[in-house]
């Protein structure tokens, strides 16, 4: 399954379907922060990353614009990174709990962390289109994980594209309602499913999502494994 991982990363990078989205992370890419002004920023589409064996699913919102857009790697570079790494590394889901550049050494264990939209949208609001856009890449992907038995969704939006794939149109949308440590068990045929907090500054700099929050949520994903 890796290689053909290896080619769907291939197909999802040259990916042009959402003009929008490749103008603005053409744009960023070229114009670049202060801060980034050495760096050769990525400016493609960001694919998933991780163990092609996990058998946990780890499903966030869209690459920031100066975090993955430029670093080439799901939440890499930006301050949710920042907060999801060393969270992931206390739980024994990642080798280290940095995480900097796509050459960093960095090897999650047991999960694999991709996002809704695959490209950086301005404001970190894709729409409603862009995200169905995306849908087949996440769709493909997750066919493409053969030990997979839970999704652990960062963010409402991240739960509302997991219900609009085929496989999960079924579920009736009143019952699955997102909330931070909201599980949901459907039926054997598809993986559970477990809601937290996105860790974007907005809500880790607020107290919403705290750190012990966060390590709860994966305890419990790991609790669930078996």
């Amino acid at each position: 399954m890796e290689s053909e991982l290896q080619k769907l990363k291939q197909r999802l990078i040259t990916c042009r379907g959402c003009p929008r989205l490749v103008a603005w992370r053409e744009e960023v890419a070229r114009v670049k922060r202060r801060a980034y002004q050495d760096w050769d920023y990525w400016g493609k589409p960001v694919p998933g990353f991780g163990d092609p064996g996990a058998r946990l699913l780890i499903l966030g919102l869209a690459p920031g614009a100066h975090g993955s857009n430029r670093t080439g790697r799901m939440f890499t570079g930006d301050g949710s990174g920042n907060f999801l790494f060393p969270a992931l590394y206390r739980a024994g889901l990642a080798n280290q709990p940095d995480s900097e550049n796509r050459a960093d050494g960095l090897a999650l264990h047991d999960c694999w962390l991709t996002a809704s939209a695959r490209c950086a949208p301005p404001g970190n609001k894709p729409t409603l289109e862009e995200l169905s856009n995306c849908k087949p890449w996440l769709e493909q992907e997750m066919a493409l994980l053969p030990n997979l038995q839970g999704v652990v969704l960062l963010g409402k939006i991240a739960l509302d594209s997991l219900l609009r794939l085929p496989a999960f149109s079924e579920l009736s949308r009143k019952e699955i309602v997102f909330g931070h440590g909201a599980f949901y068990q459907p039926h054997q045929a598809l993986p559970w499913l477990l809601c937290s907090y996105h860790p974007s500054l907005q809500n880790t700099q607020t107290g919403r999502l705290s750190v012990e929050m966060f390590d709860q949520i994966w305890r419990q994903a790991k609790e669930r494994l078996t």
